[in-house]
């Protein structure tokens, strides 16, 4: 798990990070996580069309920099990016690159949020690749991003499609001008959440955020505060692996895949689902 600070200068973040994911390898890891739109600032703090410069194809740059690499170290690395599809239709999405540098999968973000700070509906055409995992040397990876963790049925749908753990590159934090207790019940509720999916569907969950201050360029509010707290839970939503809030590194965490068995012969939530009954989770609200 890559957790770091971002720059104006996209070049000098690929390289920041092309030196984690090395020390993440170095330290024995198989598959490397880093945080949402990796390459930049978190952009969405504004409206601003020409921002849309910065989206790329997929393949692309990125693919083509971070795929040398994966193949050199031998990893499977999970990218998120600002894709450009076609003119005026821009993605959320997340890539998945295999141990030989080829593309495995990619997943659209589906789930965007329009909120003061975060108006990532301007920039990003929801996702129209479902909620399937993608399949990997290492296993079959779940993967979704950011405001998606707040959704049990998207954690749920990647569950049962076979995921064999659910990822997270996600670009959260508080709005300054929230008090420091309110900031603080987000935080708890953003780790929470995302541990009852472990819970839930019996699979591990790796969450990677970025973290510092991020100024508004508009500079009409006072920027965005990233909470960090990057972690790794196991499948009854144990604790792993964590960061501090503003720790700038990288954590090696080792994931047992062969646990989900045991734990949902325990808890067998998906045996006694009763999928006859749940017909109106179609509906945007009930009665």
């Amino acid at each position: 798990m890559v957790q770091t600070r971002f720059t104006a200068d996209p070049q000098a973040n690929v390289e920041k990070l092309k030196k984690r994911i090395r020390s993440c390898a170095a330290t024995g890891a198989q598959l490397v996580v880093l945080p949402e739109l990796h390459n930049t600032p978190y952009f969405c703090q504004t409206e601003n069309a020409s921002v849309c410069d910065l989206a790329e194809t997929i393949p692309g740059p990125s693919t083509e920099t971070f795929g040398a690499l994966a193949k050199e170290l031998g990893i499977v690395l999970v990218l998120s990016l600002f894709e450009r599809r076609a003119p005026g239709i821009y993605h959320n999405t997340a890539v998945v690159l295999e141990k030989d540098g080829t593309i495995a999968g990619i997943y659209r973000k589906m789930h965007i949020p329009d909120d003061p700070g975060y108006y990532e509906k301007f920039y990003f055409t929801p996702g129209d690749l479902g909620f399937h995992p993608i399949e990997t040397s290492v296993g079959k990876l779940g993967v979704l991003v950011c405001w998606d963790q707040w959704y049990p049925e998207a954690a749920r749908l990647m569950a049962l499609n076979g995921a064999q753990m659910l990822i997270y590159p996600t670009a959260i934090g508080g709005v300054a001008t929230d008090p420091a207790s309110e900031q603080a019940l987000q935080c708890d509720a953003w780790r929470l959440v995302q541990r009852g999916h472990a819970v839930a569907n019996g699979l591990p969950v790796i969450t990677v955020n970025r973290t510092g201050h991020e100024d508004d360029p508009s500079g009409n509010t006072p920027g965005l505060d990233f909470w960090g707290c990057s972690f790794a839970t196991g499948p009854q939503g144990e604790i792993i692996s964590v960061f501090d809030e503003d720790e700038d590194d990288c954590k090696v965490a080792d994931i047992d895949l062969d646990r989900t068995e045991y734990v949902r012969r325990g808890w067998p939530f998906f045996r006694d689902r009763r999928i006859d009954a749940y017909g109106d989770i179609l509906k945007r609200y009930g009665k």
